[in-house]
């Protein structure tokens, strides 16, 4: 029964490092004209939901927008400030824009395709030199700049060439991961009081 126990808990616990490897990291944000640097009074908002997978090297976007004073001219996220949550940076994804963004509008959803990090072509060419200079550099700078709090999703207008609305990206972790771990931990726990009940 005790090798049962330490092999299930063993189980369980390999069982959550392999779903946290395989599972796109996922990172939100809130986007609104008061997160800008300058900050401005725009009523637009948003809200983004960007997913990186660190197995595939893939990058997918999200975004929401309503209320724009102006109409959209570019959308991408920026990396990496100085300081989380605080002043700007320069572009790190595509450039002008994410492919396909809907440009010219005031308000719309965007879903991005497969951005294919492993290549010059899913960065700012100026983001890779600027970070070592491959994509693998860059897709690490830019890992460090997302989970540093320390990148942001911007949507440019007309109105607002420098930003109207944006947001730093912050991570979630993935519920399933998080349950898996929990039942690692109940396994480990179990085997523990099991060994204290015997002693």
């Amino acid at each position: 029964m005790k090798h049962t126990l330490t092999a299930l808990a063993a189980i369980l616990v390999l069982s959550c490092a392999q779903a946290a490897q395989a599972a796109p990291m996922i990172f939100t944000a809130s986007l609104s004209g008061p997160n800008e640097a300058p900050p401005n009074a725009s009523p637009g908002t948003g809200s983004t939901i960007v997913a990186y997978d660190p197995v595939a090297h893939t990058l997918q976007v999200h975004v929401d927008f309503t209320g724009l004073t102006g109409i959209t001219t570019a959308s991408h996220i920026h990396c990496c400030t100085a300081v989380p949550f605080v002043s700007t940076a320069g572009i790190a994804t595509v450039t002008p824009s994410f492919t396909g963004f809907p440009l010219g509008v005031s308000a719309g959803t965007y879903d991005s395709p497969i951005f294919d990090l492993t290549t010059v072509a899913g960065f700012n060419g100026a983001f890779v030199t600027a970070n070592g200079g491959t994509p693998a550099s860059a897709e690490a700078a830019l890992l460090a700049g997302l989970l540093g709090n320390r990148s942001y999703l911007n949507v440019h207008t007309s109105t607002f060439g420098g930003g109207e609305i944006r947001g730093f990206l912050v991570f979630v972790p993935e519920p399933v991961t998080l349950s898996v771990f929990g039942a690692g931990l109940a396994g480990v726990a179990l085997l523990r009081r099991r060994r204290k009940q015997k002693a």
